[in-house]
């Protein structure tokens, strides 16, 4: 394990996949900062736990979490993007709206958070992007077109990024956290949470390569 990673901030983190992973990342003795639309995180509480209200598709909000980070004086070993919508996962048409919706909170969001983010990590930190094995060109179907389309920016700007960050050795991970049981993937998805959970931890304290595709079902890197 890498026991450098003491400060992760989780978005998305009221529920599914970004709730699972904050329990997981305090459970392991480390600090995390979520952030979640509500300002809360269900229930749960923890010493070190801190959480930030932010709506990541806000341009105003992500501002104000920005600042938030800042008055923390703290710099982030590990920031997650963990913040997602599947708006037409059972559609194959592509509207105006569920392309608008989706990629203002998948990409445009996730980027722009990302960016407001940069200063306030530490040299050799990572930053990780839920995206999906849907959004690779070898399986690529019918289905789900804004989904797809906008994790698949998400990667591109991945690669992207961890070629400007290059110098500051902090690396960049877009992945797949499976298809999960959780509020989007349903009862019958194959993936429980805590085996998602515990994939994306993994990722975070063992990969060290950058710009690379992780799968968490295949357990390591993946070609794009």
């Amino acid at each position: 394990m890498d026991n450098s990673i003491k400060k992760v901030l989780v978005t998305g983190a009221s529920n599914g996949i970004g709730l699972g992973l904050t329990k997981k990342l305090l459970n392991e003795g480390m600090e995390v900062i979520a952030v979640t639309r509500s300002g809360k995180t269900a229930d749960f509480t923890h010493p070190n736990l801190t959480v930030i209200q932010g709506d990541i598709s806000n341009d105003e909000s992500i501002v104000n979490v920005a600042e938030q980070i800042a008055k923390l004086n703290i710099k982030l070993d590990c920031l997650v993007n963990n913040a997602g919508v599947g708006l037409d996962l059972m559609d194959e048409v592509p509207t105006a709206d569920l392309l608008k919706a989706t990629f203002a909170t998948n990409t445009t969001g996730t980027v722009l958070f990302t960016e407001a983010l940069l200063n306030y990590l530490n040299e050799g930190a990572q930053v990780i992007f839920l995206s999906t094995a849907m959004s690779l060109i070898r399986n690529v179907g019918p289905s789900a077109p804004a989904y797809r389309m906008s994790k698949a920016a998400i990667n591109v700007y991945a690669v992207m990024l961890s070629e400007r960050l290059a110098s500051s050795s902090i690396r960049v991970t877009p992945l797949h956290p499976g298809w999960v049981q959780t509020r989007m993937g349903g009862d019958s998805a194959p993936v429980t949470l805590d085996q998602s959970v515990n994939g994306i931890f993994k990722a975070i304290t063992e990969n060290t390569e950058t710009g690379k595709f992780w799968n968490i079902e295949l357990g390591g890197l993946e070609d794009y």
